[in-house]
């Protein structure tokens, strides 16, 4: 049985009866907790009566802590408003809604200078209640349960600064927060114009979503306008995307429904750099080294480096052991990026390199000062 309305069988009729009872302190204070919402949980945790209430008390406590009955008349900034990309537009051909995140022409470093990572958050965690909102109105227009959403990711213009490690964050974050506090909402992902750094950017955020939401990814391949057409009809799908659908004035874009972002304009920055937390902190002496060793398992993996110093300037480069099992020097290994000095103390330094062959990279740097990289 599916473990839906419907089509349960005695066993999840019985373990819904029982989740009922053992919520009792908690439904009056949601609204619409009927079985199709309580039966997401369930389905969720494979009806495991203790893991599906441990993950729905967690949950109230979410909604208490970010106001989330209030969430939907709350503005954020203006930086946000103007520069934070997507939109809701269209319905597929069930009738769930569909949002479609611009990623792209997102300026994550102009975002997060001009804003907090909270405010970006919350944001997001707006958007999904937006969703949950939208499919209950869709539920009352069409006269059947709507649960599910479709997201669309575009893609296109994806680069080494969307991997910047607070941008990288956020949506780690957001993907966390829709697996703890959304299960079985998402329908399918949809992956449009991947360039081939993607694999990379989504081997930073996989491990934020559970299983059952990576088999629900779909990325679609050069004929995607033509494929995008089987999940969304073309009269609810923007001509930037394949359909018919465009702004009154006969934008193919649909600017009024999708946000495309931008670059972020100096103006709205409210500080000159991003407090980071780093995982490694390290005191270096006057002349000494560091090394930092990182396992490039095959060619074209991308390394990427951020580092502070605290109170003086850094050496930092890389280099390629020549000699697996054994600790070399600077000097006796493949030189790849030369080592130079950083004002580091000053401005965080970040960075990256396509690694062209496999091995261990080393990370060096020299310093009088307390040092705080990441490599």
């Amino acid at each position: 049985m599916s473990g839906r309305v419907g089509d349960l069988s005695p066993q999840q009729q019985e373990a819904l009866a029982r989740f009922q009872e053992n919520l009792q302190d908690l439904l009056p204070t949601l609204p619409k907790a009927d079985d199709y919402f309580l039966l997401r949980w369930l389905r969720a945790q494979n009806f495991d009566l203790q893991k599906s209430e441990d993950m729905f008390r967690k949950h109230v406590e979410f909604r208490k802590q970010l106001d989330l009955d209030n969430i939907l008349t709350w503005q954020p900034s203006e930086v946000v408003r103007l520069y934070d990309s997507g939109g809701l537009c269209g319905y597929d051909y069930e009738g769930c809604p569909t949002w479609f995140d611009i990623i792209g022409t997102l300026d994550p470093k102009g975002l997060l200078l001009s804003a907090s990572k909270q405010e970006l958050i919350r944001k997001r965690v707006k958007v999904c209640e937006l969703l949950m909102h939208e499919c209950e109105l869709q539920s009352q227009k069409l006269g059947r349960k709507i649960e599910k959403l479709l997201m669309v990711f575009d893609m296109e213009g994806l680069s080494l600064k969307h991997l910047w490690k607070p941008a990288v964050e956020v949506y780690q974050q957001f993907f966390a927060i829709l697996e703890a506090n959304y299960p079985e909402t998402v329908k399918n992902l949809i992956i449009v114009r991947a360039p081939k750094l993607f694999p990379v950017a989504f081997n930073l955020v996989k491990s934020f979503m559970g299983e059952e939401t990576r088999k629900k990814i779909v990325i679609l391949g050069d004929n995607w306008k033509q494929e995008l057409t089987k999940f969304i009809s073309p009269d609810q799908l923007p001509v930037e995307f394949g359909g018919t659908m465009t702004d009154p004035d006969g934008n193919p874009k649909c600017l009024t429904k999708i946000n495309y972002g931008g670059e972020v304009p100096r103006s709205y920055f409210l500080r000159e750099q991003v407090r980071m937390q780093y995982e490694h902190k390290v005191s270096v002496g006057r002349g000494s080294s560091q090394q930092v060793e990182n396992e490039i398992l095959f060619p074209g993996c991308v390394l990427r480096w951020q580092f502070a110093s605290d109170g003086g300037d850094i050496g930092f480069g890389i280099f390629l052991k020549t000699k697996m099992g054994e600790w070399q020097r600077a000097g006796e290994m493949t030189e790849v990026l030369p080592s130079q000095r950083y004002n580091a103390h000053l401005v965080p330094e970040d960075g990256s390199l396509t690694c062209l062959k496999p091995g261990i990279c080393k990370s060096c740097e020299m310093s009088c000062a307390l040092t705080t990289p990441i490599a």
